[in-house]
């Protein structure tokens, strides 16, 4: 009987591991679009250590409430703060104005400009990082390839098929491998936890503020 009980325990103990190693797991994708999930994939994929380290889903606190940068690209070339848009349709971009238009079969939607709602968390990631010159952090909006532009592409604009090649065509050292360790653990000490409390204590602040979550 004290066998088969110490069996039990020892089985139960291996199986609440794996599940929470799941349920982590299935959080984390969960909290990932699929506009995110590519990007996320297609830097690792091809930025790799030590030139590069990336972290995703950062909530930051800044100034009155939070902001969420989806990814944050720290390298010796400068640090990348990446906003992503998995929008599918035609995009109509205007560079100085406050909004866009995404056009779909069933109708034309206006939503905010992402490169003025990027600034947002350059500024944030730029405080953080106040030791770096302002020219090392850098803002880039990325749309995947399910989004087809019908006006010119903004600067700092990108698609997912331009992305590494834009990642890569910088040569100049900005930052040294110590200064990238910095850089990552001054990150990673102020994000707040990665959770669907997070997001939604994040969504209610802006909503609170600007009577929307974006």
């Amino acid at each position: 009987m004290t066998r088969l009980y110490f069996l039990y325990i020892f089985f139960a103990l291996i199986a609440g591991y794996a599940f929470g190693r799941y349920h982590a797991r299935a959080q984390r994708l969960a909290i990932q679009n699929r506009g995110e999930a590519i990007v996320s994939r297609l830097i690792q994929d091809n930025c790799t250590a030590p030139d590069f380290h990336l972290l995703n889903h950062i909530t930051l606190k800044y100034r009155d409430g939070t902001t969420q940068i989806d990814h944050v690209l720290v390298s010796r070339f400068g640090v990348y703060v990446i906003e992503t848009k998995d929008y599918k349709g035609w995009i109509f971009t205007k560079a100085n104005e406050a909004t866009w238009m995404q056009v779909l079969f069933n109708g034309k939607f206006k939503f905010q400009n992402p490169v003025f709602q990027n600034m947002l968390h350059v500024n944030a990631v730029q405080e953080l990082l106040d030791f770096l010159p302002p020219n090392a952090i850098k803002s880039i909006v990325v749309f995947t390839d399910r989004a087809e532009f019908k006006t010119d592409i903004p600067q700092g604009v990108l698609t997912t098929s331009m992305l590494i090649e834009h990642l890569k065509g910088s040569s100049e050292e900005l930052i040294s491998l110590n200064r990238m360790q910095f850089c990552v653990g001054r990150l990673e000490t102020a994000r707040l936890a990665i959770s669907g409390k997070t997001d939604i204590e994040h969504v209610a602040r802006l909503r609170r503020k600007h009577g929307r979550p974006d």
